[in-house]
């Protein structure tokens, strides 16, 4: 008999049995016939190239090791998401392309290290890095309140004193309200949805040895308004669609109520297989075809 494809899906040593929503996937691909295995992506131990396919799941220890990152997703032969897409990705001032090519995004201003800056003087505003994962240094801080100015001057310093550029967003107040909608889609087709409740609206513990926040998710029914938005964000990427294995579009309701992106997550997305009934059968699936095969 042949042997069967080896796959490794690519994890971090925090989870080096991957986290349960992936470990669906793990299963999916086992029953499909598939030799897959969670593989520590900064593991020297391994040999990448003994796979006939590396799907990236959850690494998500990489930002403050973006470039050693980048290198090894260079270095891998056979990588899902490819490489240039995590090049591109991984900096979210990739918001910035997808707003001149039309799409609605969450307005952002960007402080780069070295850039002198002044905060607006009021308004509730998130600062974040532009390289990070799982809502880590993101908050939101009410500008016109001196303490909360001086605490958000502090924050900024502390990420451009590491090299980061910084975000600078308005706050939506009807996330509160609404949350935010991740929208799923594998092989470049929508698969599910689910909401995610506000994370800066109140104070979340820390998961997965401090990986990323808890979230509230639910699963979910987008508007036809949002599934047209999430469309449009995966065809100003460069290169399309046809390169991905899986997406991730993330919205939020603008003042208005309309959805805009927040996020287009790429890399190693949660893919919240667990809310999307047959989901981590259909990846397995497309992951089989990739790999020559038919189930």
């Amino acid at each position: 008999m042949p042997n069967e494809p080896a796959v490794a899906l690519a994890t971090c040593a925090t989870l080096p049995d991957l986290d349960p929503d992936d470990q669906l996937l793990l299963y999916a691909l086992r029953s499909a016939g598939v030799d897959a295995r969670p593989a520590v992506w900064d593991d020297k131990a391994v040999d990448w190239r003994a796979f006939d396919l590396v799907v990236i799941r959850n690494t998500w220890d990489y930002p403050p090791r973006r470039d050693a990152f980048l290198a090894w997703a260079r270095g891998v032969p056979n990588l899902a998401n490819p490489a240039d897409v995590i090049a591109w990705n991984t900096d979210k001032r990739y918001l910035a392309e997808l707003a001149a090519a039309g799409v609605p995004v969450v307005q952002t201003s960007w402080l780069a290290p070295g850039d002198a800056f002044a905060l607006p003087p009021h308004g509730r505003h998130v600062l974040k890095p532009a390289v990070g994962a799982g809502s880590l240094d993101a908050a939101a801080f009410a500008l016109h309140d001196e303490h909360e100015a001086s605490l958000a001057r502090e924050h900024v310093a502390r990420l451009l004193a590491a090299g980061q550029t910084v975000m600078l967003q308005p706050y939506l107040e009807l996330i509160e309200e609404r949350g935010e909608t991740a929208l799923i889609y594998l092989g470049g087709e929508f698969s599910h949805a689910v909401t995610k409740g506000a994370m800066l609206a109140e104070e979340r513990g820390l998961e997965a040895g401090g990986l990323y926040k808890s979230e509230t998710i639910a699963p979910a029914q987008p508007s036809p308004e949002q599934l047209a938005l999430g469309g449009r964000a995966l065809a100003a990427i460069p290169g399309g669609t046809d390169q991905l294995l899986y997406a991730r579009v993330d919205l939020i309701p603008d003042a208005n109520g309309e959805p805009v992106v927040i996020e287009v997550e790429l890399t190693e997305p949660s893919l919240f297989l667990g809310y999307g009934p047959g989901s981590a059968e259909r990846l397995a699936a497309l992951i089989s075809e990739r790999l020559g095969r038919t189930n």
